[in-house]
């Protein structure tokens, strides 16, 4: 029974990491728009990492694309 628990959890877990994707990108978007200060160096890396994770994304690796996405997140502050 605990097993069973256990799978359902991480199954639920990982459809809402794959509905959340989406929303990560918007907020990345989001705050580029603002034009914020970053070095160029980590403006590209930051640009790299948002398109990374839209193609993790498209691929279905969504572990990935939450992975790309968060590195841009700290890059950007947020």
């Amino acid at each position: 029974m605990k097993l069973i628990i256990a799978a359902v959890a991480l199954a639920t877990s990982s459809l809402a990491f794959a509905h959340n994707c989406p929303n990560e990108m918007k907020a990345i978007d989001a705050k580029l728009a603002t034009n914020p200060k970053l070095s160029p160096a980590d403006m590209t890396k930051v640009k790299d990492l948002r398109a990374e994770g839209e193609k993790f994304h498209k691929e279905g690796k969504h572990d990935d694309s939450m992975k790309a996405l968060g590195g841009a997140k700290k890059l950007l502050g947020i």
